[in-house]
């Protein structure tokens, strides 16, 4: 299973970067946090104390980008750049994501449990973009190049922009809309 998403993921820097030629995703800080946090992840769910926090810090000392060891990713994550992505322990990543630099998948710190967002499949989130708190981005959602959402729930095919967010497009449709608040479970 480690080995196909990573094969995935290898995969999905010559489907999103034109600039990328034959093994040269090797060369990528993306694909080493990303490699690297298979592995973590591994470590985390065993509930080896210590260990994952600590290989997560070397990752993120090699690569400038931190994936707490809880963190959730589906397969053919391909981050871009890479420099200052912040991905929190609850949050999950669905299938095919795209994430730029100085992307923030981040809790608010006034929530237990369930803390941190929620991609779906193929959601492609712009650089600066910071998305905070048990929200669900949905599937084919594009999130724009310093938007902020803030618990705010984002549908399936839309592309939200600004701070704060606003869904511009929905289904291939121009409309503005603001997005419904984040629904929380009594217990989170």
């Amino acid at each position: 299973m480690i080995l196909r998403r990573i094969i995935e993921d290898a995969k999905a820097i010559n489907r999103n970067d034109p600039a990328a030629r034959n093994i040269e995703f090797l060369l990528y800080p993306g694909f080493h946090a990303i490699f690297m946090h298979r592995f973590i992840h591994v470590l985390y769910n065993l509930k080896l104390p210590f260990i994952p926090r600590f290989l997560s810090q070397l990752n993120r000392f090699f690569t400038g980008i931190e994936i707490h060891p809880g963190a959730s990713i589906g397969s053919g994550l391909f981050i871009d750049h890479g420099a200052g992505i912040v991905i929190g322990e609850t949050a999950i990543i669905g299938d095919n994501c795209v994430l730029f630099h100085n992307v923030t998948l981040g809790g608010t710190g006034k929530h237990i449990g369930k803390r941190h967002p929620t991609l779906g499949k193929n959601v492609f989130v712009g650089t600066g973009a910071t998305v905070l708190g048990p929200v669900t981005i949905g599937d084919n959602a594009s999130i724009g190049a310093n938007t902020f959402i803030y618990m705010v729930d984002i549908p399936n095919n839309c592309t939200v922009v600004g701070t704060p967010a606003v869904i511009v497009r929905r289904d291939g449709e121009k409309i503005h809309l603001k997005p419904q608040p984040t629904k929380i479970p009594e217990d989170g």
